[in-house]
């Protein structure tokens, strides 16, 4: 079974499946497998982290790719590409590749980070990373324990990341201030809620036919919760962030 399709099936379905069989999965099946998530999320960051510190540290790297647009504009655009291509075509990969296109984007996440090492105060990085740390775990326990199907919020959620990005744009071009608090306020309340959405979302990730399938769903899950992690601690940043 393609993973993508699951983001087209009620929640209450793949729970009603574990419900009418759950020795079949074993004790502790779908915590250990929502474990196995975090590991790979947990990697993601800090690939993102040791590179991002890298790259700030290098006097060389960052007048590379900050002193002119052109580098800086290939990375991202090389970002959305990898980002894009993963999910879209995670089905079509086996797991491996899977798994190895999200420790690249990983690292090309922590070229483009490194320029809040250099934007912003130690103190703040760290407190703000706090902050995102405790919000993300909150909430994706909440996503994982909540019984309530989250298929309807989650609708919500997205519709609302695709409008704090297109009003994004619109204020590169406007340069309001008054619009990018409005954003920076609107991109945390959404990835809070995506948090909750794309963690119950990987539930359903577990109960996919196949383990290679599985494999692919806990890469695809990891890369969810690993953009929600890290645009929640931008988003905050913007907010309450300490410039050098």
């Amino acid at each position: 079974m393609d993973p993508n399709q699951i983001q087209e099936q009620p929640y209450n379905e793949w729970q009603q499946k574990l419900n009418a069989d759950p020795a079949a999965l074993g004790s502790g099946y779908i915590a250990r497998y929502i474990t196995r998530v975090y590991g790979w999320m947990f990697l993601g960051l800090s690939i993102t982290s040791i590179v991002a510190f890298l790259v700030a540290s290098s006097p060389a790297a960052a007048a590379f790719l900050y002193g002119n647009k052109l580098p800086f504009i290939v990375l991202i655009l090389a970002q959305f590409f990898l980002v894009g291509f993963l999910s879209i075509r995670i089905h079509k990969m086996t797991s491996v590749t899977a798994t190895w296109l999200f420790l690249a984007y990983s690292a090309l996440m922590g070229v483009t980070f490194s320029v809040l090492l250099l934007t912003y105060s130690v103190g703040s990085l760290v407190s703000v990373f706090a902050i995102t740390a405790g919000t993300f775990g909150i909430m994706t326990a909440l996503g994982y324990f909540t019984k309530q199907d989250l298929t309807s919020f989650g609708k919500i959620m997205i519709m609302g990341l695709i409008g704090v990005v297109l009003a994004s744009v619109v204020n590169i071009f406007l340069r309001s201030t008054t619009l990018y608090w409005i954003i920076s306020y609107a991109g945390v309340a959404v990835f809070v809620g995506l948090i909750a959405y794309d963690t119950q979302k990987i539930k359903a990730y577990a109960l996919l036919d196949t383990e290679e399938d599985r494999k692919k769903g806990a890469i695809l899950g990891a890369l969810a919760l690993y953009l929600d992690f890290i645009n929640l601690f931008i988003f905050l940043l913007r907010l309450f962030g300490r410039k050098n």
